[in-house]
């Protein structure tokens, strides 16, 4: 008999989802949008500005690829503009540049967060403009749930007058310096995707500085329908709203949402513990008191030199064998095949992380069981 499979991050109800998704139901609201959908933006509004004190405002969206998509159409990217993009990061951080006609520029990681690094992101942006081409925007990912050098990044945003979007795909519940990941670029995206600390099932959401730009995203969102009796579009418009049904799951998984950073957070120190008297594997931190990470997922290095020959690649395979789910990191986008020809700023430190890092299953609903498993696993993998 087969073992039962333990993923890499699944989703985890939290049992009030059902009764948002009935409310739905019993008022008829299954179209598009609906009070779900206004519920989820305040409940998303309310958790990362609690106080109201920074303007901020919701647009929910089908997905964080819409979000991008919608944030660079406000920032006026187009045909043969630049954007900046951290390399090490999913694909879907770049392809919304792609859409545009515009050209990515990507740059490399530092070690401590594994985010885009300071160093590198401004030699991109000199060089850059010495070539002619000053970049619309730089597009900061917190990766794994990591937050990135927020001060750092920040300070070079204000340098050059390159806008930031903040990728906090990963990374609801996180914080740099007491604030909320989220609230920290001039556009912030958020995903609900299967796998994210919460889900919607698939969806998405534009976090913006001003009501303004909220209705700017609606509007783009909606298929760009202007203000008249009839069907009339003076501009290209897209269906990237979030539905009713789906933002009533949302808004059962907002009432959970601390407990599943907990739950994260709790499996990052499983692992953290597991490794501690085992050489040459490296669990990735927060680089000080300054980052709080909801670790969505845990990421390891594995050094083979200090772990008798045993690669990441050995350590993926003996745990799929236990039909236990593991990661590479991502694939760095110079890396692949599709974005090859642009161009990219770095020293190979994403190149490493990718050859040695491993995502470990963290989910939130992982049992004393799974955790036995996964202990015994690593552990007779290692000591091969």
């Amino acid at each position: 008999m087969s073992k039962e499979k333990i993923w890499l991050s699944s989703p985890h109800m939290g049992g009030n989802e059902l009764k948002y998704i009935h409310n739905a139901f019993d008022q008829n609201w299954i179209a598009p949008l609906g009070p779900n959908v206004n519920g989820f933006e305040n409940d998303i509004k309310s958790y990362l500005d609690p106080a109201d004190s920074e303007g901020l405002e919701v647009a929910a969206l089908s997905s964080g690829t819409a979000a991008l998509h919608l944030s660079l159409i406000q920032l006026g990217v187009g045909p043969e503009d630049e954007v900046i993009c951290q390399s090490m990061t999913f694909a879907a951080s770049a392809n919304p540049i792609m859409y545009l006609g515009a050209k990515p520029i990507f740059v490399d990681s530092e070690r401590d967060t594994l985010n885009i690094c300071s160093e590198q992101l401004e030699i991109a942006i000199k060089d850059r403009i010495s070539k002619g081409k000053k970049p619309k925007a730089i597009i900061a990912v917190h990766l794994y749930g990591m937050p990135y050098k927020v001060d750092e990044i920040q300070s070079i945003s204000e340098k050059y007058e390159i806008p930031i979007i903040e990728d906090s795909a990963e990374a609801l519940g996180s914080k740099y310096k007491n604030r909320n990941c989220g609230t920290l670029g001039d556009f912030s995206i958020l995903s609900f995707n299967g796998n994210k600390i919460i889900t919607t099932s698939g969806g998405g959401a534009l976090v913006t500085r001003s009501i303004e730009e909220k209705q700017r995203t609606v509007f783009l969102a909606t298929q760009a329908r202007d203000d008249a009796p009839h069907y009339q579009h003076s501009e290209i418009g897209y269906n990237y709203r979030l539905s009713n049904i789906s933002a009533g799951i949302g808004r059962g998984q907002m009432e959970v949402l601390d407990k599943r950073v907990e739950a994260r957070r709790d499996m990052f120190q499983f692992y953290v513990n597991l490794f501690l008297s085992e050489t040459g594997v490296k669990v990735h931190k927060e680089p000080s008191d300054d980052f709080f990470s909801n670790h969505w997922l845990t990421v390891i290095e594995v050094d083979e030199d200090e772990t008798n020959g045993i690669s990441r690649e050995d350590l993926r395979k003996c745990l799929e064998e236990e039909n236990i789910e593991s990661r590479p990191l991502w694939k760095p986008m110079h890396m692949q095949p599709v974005f090859q020809q642009y161009p990219f700023y770095g020293t190979g430190v994403a190149e490493n992380l990718f050859k040695n890092g491993l995502c470990l299953p963290s989910g939130s609903n992982l049992t004393d069981n799974d955790r036995d498993r996964l202990k015994m696993a690593i552990l007779n993998c290692l000591k091969k």
